[in-house]
């Protein structure tokens, strides 16, 4: 790895923001994203755009999952190509927002093209940010509709914004000794090809570096002030609190702009969860609803083919999940204080 790319510096330097990692999605061509954040608390969505159709594919994971139109991905079944991806908080209700971007879509004449005019497919996945604050108050399709108004070519922003805004990590052993997730982006790119990926992380887990094995934010110590590291604690015996299904999830999107087909995507999203793997521990447990689908805009010449795509699915995954914790900052609702990263690793939690 370039040094360019990820500072040298330790884990509990002060300068946690060098070590973020460049690129984002949108450096896919034919990708945009947008962001849609609540003000009157913390929640909101966020969309990736594909306005001329991607070929997409899903992976779901996780064992709580809140998804809509996930099965017509499946290789076998009849549609080819989705117009968006839709990531949402507000748990269940969230879904809501993908109506919003349909109906953003269909204004502006893209969707599948019927005899009775054009059908957007947007599928959608959520997770859990009810506890942050008023449960009532979640994404719609207002706010759907918002964040495809928001949205471009350009690279997004990440941390608290969008989909990320009321995420929080290291919740094993209770939302009381968790800390501050987000949103983050990153690509990579090999032989002309580039692979991107955006991920909204707001895991039951810890969140790991994935150089040097690190925690970078997760379950705290009873004073709050230093990281617990709940993979050692788990195995010296630590009882997890118990948790509602659902109330965790990490999700996003994968996009390429290599030709791939039905299949391939579905592989992409699959191997993709790997870089979840490496910088989420644990991940893909029975209180979390893992979802990343994956995108083929198809316009790069040619492909280096699914063994290198995997790995760079991957790669991308876990960089954007770590610029995710990277870039949150730290949350104060009533009584609940998550800190971030910096916050943590600076002294200032």
């Amino acid at each position: 790895m370039k040094k360019s790319q990820l500072n040298a510096n330790p884990v509990g330097g002060r300068n946690l923001s060098a070590r973020r990692y460049a690129g984002s999605i949108t450096d896919v061509a034919g990708i945009e994203v947008g962001h849609d954040t609540e003000t009157r608390r913390p929640t909101g969505c966020t969309v990736v755009l594909a306005r001329d159709g991607a070929v997409a594919g899903v992976d779901v994971r996780g064992a709580a999952p809140g998804t809509r139109e996930t099965d017509l991905l499946q290789p076998g079944n009849l549609v080819q190509q989705v117009h968006a991806i839709m990531l949402a908080g507000g748990s269940a209700w969230g879904l809501d927002a993908a109506s919003g971007a349909a109906h953003w879509l269909e204004e502006r004449g893209h969707g599948m093209v019927l005899p009775v005019g054009v059908l957007p497919i947007v599928p959608a996945a959520v997770l859990f940010d009810l506890v942050v604050g008023d449960a009532s108050i979640r994404p719609d399709a207002a706010a759907g509709y918002r964040a495809c108004e928001a949205a471009s070519s350009k690279r997004p922003v990440e941390g608290c914004v969008g989909a990320g805004t009321g995420a929080a990590v290291g919740k094993i052993f209770s939302i009381a000794s968790a800390m501050k997730g987000g949103v983050g982006t990153a690509s990579v790119k090999v032989a002309g090809v580039t692979v991107g990926a955006l991920i909204a992380c707001n895991a039951l887990g810890d969140v790991i570096d994935p150089e040097t094995g690190a925690v970078l934010a997760g379950a705290r110590s009873a004073d709050g002030r230093k990281l617990l590291d709940a993979r050692r604690a788990l195995l010296r015996g630590k009882a997890p609190k118990p948790v509602l299904a659902g109330t965790n999830t990490t999700i996003g999107v994968i996009a390429t702009d290599a030709p791939i087909t039905k299949v391939q995507a579905q592989r992409l999203a699959l191997m993709a969860h790997d870089g979840l793997a490496r910088t989420i521990n644990p991940a893909h447990t029975m209180s979390d609803g893992d979802v990343l689908f994956a995108l083929g805009t198809g316009r790069a010449a040619t492909s280096p083919g699914m063994m290198v795509l995997g790995a760079m699915a991957a790669e991308a995954t876990a960089r954007a999940v770590v610029n995710a914790i990277l870039a949150a900052r730290g949350l104060r609702v009533g009584k609940l204080h998550l800190p971030a990263a910096c916050d943590l690793h600076e002294g200032a939690a």
